[in-house]
């Protein structure tokens, strides 16, 4: 959804560590020097956290909520995003032309995205701006009047938008693996929600939605770059005071949904048209919190990505496929959720008659985490990582999106020290622990879409997942 001066934009995808290396001495010497942040709690449970720059001329501020698609049930599936769309469709004293108007004098943008389990409402704008910034955040969270006329015309303008996202494979075929990792409960649903429930959330949903989930305790008020900490709080305590608390608080990082399970199962969509197959395979992955949650990170930047048409051949398992032309690209990801994860790899490929010795390929790596990685590998791994942490928190935008999501995930934010630590202390024996905790003899979920008929059953690949070691 885009409107003049500010932009709706939904988040569904991991993040992805760059491929940079850049030495650990320099990486030490810039990350020790980062800005301290400061934590402030409000008499009503909501959280004030804040990096300030002082040199910076612009800053961001926002609100990052603990509630997503997850929050939802099969019946509303659809309504935080639905939600995200009407925030900027007028308020009790701001019309939605006088919103945008406003946005655009002070050479603003605000912006919205929703995901399985944050909602982000956020405005970049000038040091000077920043009150008037807090002010329309929270005009937007609290006074949005979700017009029935405009809920209606918004439900087209979503439904523009999810065929937009069904034309881009890598979103199908992702949603399609945590329908059938999770299949049942509350992740394993879309963030868009289907058609019917487009089509038939009520205004009722979406206040129902905003009381239950807009609460004090469940939100982070962030700032970054060009804010003071102290001003913040007092624009918090003035903007956000009649904010509700939650009839059962939960600390930030806690778990406020039941366990979810990880299910091995699978689901193919045969489509012969296709001139490639798409598909994921994917273990159960770890929590925010979990204390593998690095050791992961670094055992998924070892087997790297690798596209035919722009990479280099800077891992083992890119150097396999392109030898033997077994696929266009590949890249393993690592997702992770309040208590549960995805950690596998997204393959497309046109040679949909070896589509065994790709899986071959890509399980015999696996394995060899298990048995044989070298620190050398690790050393590379950590360095990558380290540099796409560094270039990622570029701007007060990145920091901001930083800081609110770990402090809604893990309830503190880490410095940047205490992350290089974390992934210095990394060794070859670390990996081959998680490998042989979470890959070897693990279920595994499925999701194909195009020429699928080439895959090895289920049941194949599981076997294999199991002999891994021998």
């Amino acid at each position: 959804m885009f409107t003049r001066g500010l932009v709706a934009n939904t988040l569904r995808q991991p993040i992805r560590t760059g491929s940079i290396l850049v030495p650990r001495r320099t990486l030490a010497s810039v990350v020790n020097r980062g800005p301290i942040t400061q934590t402030t709690t409000l008499s009503n449970g909501l959280t004030v956290a804040t990096e300030s720059n002082p040199a910076a001329q612009t800053a961001t501020v926002g609100a990052w909520i603990d509630a997503g698609s997850r929050a939802e049930t099969d019946r509303t599936n659809g309504t935080a995003h639905f939600l995200e769309h009407m925030a900027f469709k007028g308020t009790g004293k701001r019309s939605q032309q006088a919103l945008e108007l406003e946005v655009e004098n002070m050479g603003a943008h605000l912006n919205a995205y929703t995901s399985r389990e944050q909602t982000v409402y956020y405005a970049k704008a000038f040091r000077k701006d920043v009150e008037k910034a807090v002010d329309i955040i929270s005009d937007i969270l609290q006074n949005s009047k979700l017009d029935t006329a405009a809920i209606e015309r918004e439900r087209n303008v979503i439904l523009r938008e999810q065929e937009e996202v069904d034309k881009q494979t890598e979103e199908v075929v992702f949603d399609h693996l945590h329908s059938v990792a999770f299949q049942g409960q509350a992740l394993g649903r879309t963030i868009l929600g289907p058609k019917d429930n487009i089509l038939s959330i009520k205004r009722e949903d979406l206040a129902s939605y905003i009381k239950t989930n807009y609460t004090a305790d469940r939100m982070v008020l962030v700032g970054s770059g060009g804010v003071d900490h102290d001003a913040l709080v007092k624009l918090a305590e003035k903007h956000f005071s009649s904010l509700p608390v939650s009839s059962n608080p939960i600390p930030l990082g806690g778990q406020s949904s039941p366990k979810t399970k990880f299910v091995g199962s699978e689901v193919r969509v045969r489509d012969d048209s296709q001139p490639a197959v798409h598909f994921a395979l994917a273990v159960e992955g770890v929590s925010w919190q979990s204390p593998d949650f690095f050791p992961m990170l670094v055992m998924q930047a070892i087997l790297g990505n690798w596209d035919r048409s722009t990479s280099a051949l800077t891992t083992r398992l890119a150097g396999f496929i392109n030898e033997h032309k077994l696929a266009n690209s590949f890249m393993h990801f690592s997702t992770s959720y309040s208590d549960t994860g995805l950690w596998g790899v997204y393959v497309t490929s046109e040679a949909v008659d070896r589509l065994d010795d790709l899986t071959h390929f890509i399980q015999r790596e696996w394995q060899r985490m298990s048995t044989s990685v070298s620190e050398g590998e690790v050393f590379k791994a950590v360095a990558q990582l380290k540099a796409g942490l560094l270039l990622g928190l570029d701007g007060s935008t990145p920091v901001a999106e930083s800081i609110g999501r770990e402090m809604v995930t893990t309830g503190r934010r880490l410095k940047p020290a205490e992350i290089e630590a974390a992934l210095d202390s990394i060794t070859a024996k670390d990996i081959q622990r998680v490998a042989q905790k979470y890959l070897w003899d693990q279920d595994i979920s499925l999701a194909a879409y195009g020429r699928v008929e080439g895959l090895l059953s289920l049941d194949r690949i599981r076997a294999d997942q199991s002999s891994m070691i021998f």
